[in-house]
């Protein structure tokens, strides 16, 4: 997630102190080009979901703003695609009606109207035989944060980097099991479930605030909730969820659950980890990087010893006031203590200690644009130089971007401020 209260910086002075060159033609439609269209104030857009949290988020909210893309000259392929898909599912029903978009938003989900917690491009449509019903689907392929798109990028270069197979997992010839640490709006597992055709994601989220607001605001397949036994709180899903998401919601799991709880109750082995958990006061609970705690303890014994990654999302701790800090043309934001000691203490315990048998390392990267660090930890990569390392990453980055067929390019978010831990 990004914090605004605490930065105290609106988005286009950030833009102005971090941005790099734009793009003359820009194919990916969440291109921080368009961060002008979500990334501002919530007074600016029309807030669709508004909650109280019990569970330290305070008050959750999600708040619409308009979408350029895509332009409407280019819905009728869709509208069609739903049409066709509806009818392969739905023979007998084929004549009740057709397909119509109403337009695309941005969805942004809030906690206490300051902490930024996830952003997400939505469709909206309807069917003109129930022109009151109308559905949103969560575009998946857009990922528009560019911490989202540092955290994939990193991930998936990395286990690639380690004879994962990662090909035969996206055509669906090997599982490959992932774990969400926090959900937000959804949108890292329901991109990886999309372009992963063999990936099983399980999500852990404590808040089912959270969870109520991306599926009734942010386009978030319902029938992914689970029950606290384990089952589908849907028996069967939506018709029209079918339609949007037959393939693809299966394989998600959305639980609500404290991350240790879960961990201690479900014995999985994880090839892919991600974590993204921050409360509604902008903290990455202690707990989740105490080296005694449960929890690491827990992510250390299923994480797979042989190509296991986990990637973190981190806010910078130094603070951008400081004389010393010159964002521009700079390519590493500097680690304070807090974010070093998180880092050290994720390496300690995923890892070992010097006796351990297990072969990897950790590194970080700077995030383009905005004031994150995604930190990497990975069994299986071996102990080599900085420009060893950088450089077997950065050519898997260029088949996973062949592999998943990405409207983005993996090395801006891989090669600013990489750095091996310590």
């Amino acid at each position: 997630m990004l914090n605004i209260r605490k930065r105290n910086l609106g988005w286009q002075q950030l833009r102005r102190l971090l941005s790099t060159a734009i793009p003359q033609r820009i194919e990916d439609e969440g291109d921080w080009f368009y961060s002008s269209e979500w990334w501002a104030p919530t007074s600016a857009g029309d807030t669709v979901f508004r909650s109280i949290s019990d569970d330290g988020n305070g008050v959750v909210s999600v708040v619409a703003c308009p979408s350029s893309r895509p332009e409407n000259c280019y819905w009728a392929r869709t509208e069609n695609w739903l049409q066709k898909r509806y009818e392969k599912i739905y023979p007998p029903r084929e004549h009740e009606g057709n397909f119509r978009i109403l337009g695309y938003q941005w969805r942004n989900l809030h906690f206490n109207d300051e902490t930024r917690q996830s952003t997400v491009k939505i469709m909206a449509a309807y069917r003109d035989s129930h022109p009151g019903f109308i559905f949103l689907m969560q575009q998946a392929e857009c990922l528009a944060v560019p911490y989202v798109k540092s955290m994939v990028s990193a991930g998936l270069a990395t286990i690639a980097s380690c004879k994962f197979d990662l090909e035969s997992a996206v055509y669906g010839r090997k599982p490959m099991k992932i774990l969400c640490i926090g959900h937000g709006g959804g949108s890292i597992p329901l991109f990886l479930a999309s372009k992963i055709q063999g990936a099983e994601v399980h999500i852990a989220e404590i808040d089912p605030v959270v969870i109520s607001a991306s599926v009734q605001a942010m386009g978030f397949p319902s029938y992914s909730i689970m029950t606290p036994n384990g089952s589908r709180a849907y028996s069967t899903p939506d018709p029209i969820e079918e339609v949007l998401w037959k393939g693809i919601h299966e394989r998600i799991q959305l639980h609500k659950s404290d991350a240790e709880k879960f961990l201690l109750e479900n014995k999985n082995l994880y090839d892919l980890v991600f974590i993204d958990a921050y409360d509604g006061e902008d903290i990455f609970p202690h707990a989740l990087w105490d080296t005694d705690s449960p929890f690491l303890n827990a992510l250390a014994d299923q994480l797979h010893p042989e190509h296991g990654t986990i990637v973190v999302n981190l806010h910078s701790d130094v603070d951008f006031r400081d004389a010393d800090f010159n964002p521009p043309g700079s390519h590493l934001l500097p680690m304070g203590k807090y974010i070093s000691k998180v880092c050290r203490s994720y390496k300690e315990v995923l890892l070992g200690s010097n006796k351990s048998s297990y072969n990897g390392l950790a590194y970080v990267v700077s995030v383009p644009w905005v004031c994150n660090t995604s930190l990497v930890v990975c069994r299986g990569l071996g102990k080599s130089s900085r420009d060893m390392v950088m450089k077997t990453i950065m050519s898997r980055a260029r088949v996973v971007e062949n592999i998943l067929d990405l409207p983005f390019s993996c090395m801006q978010y891989l090669k600013r401020g990489f750095t091996l831990v310590n």
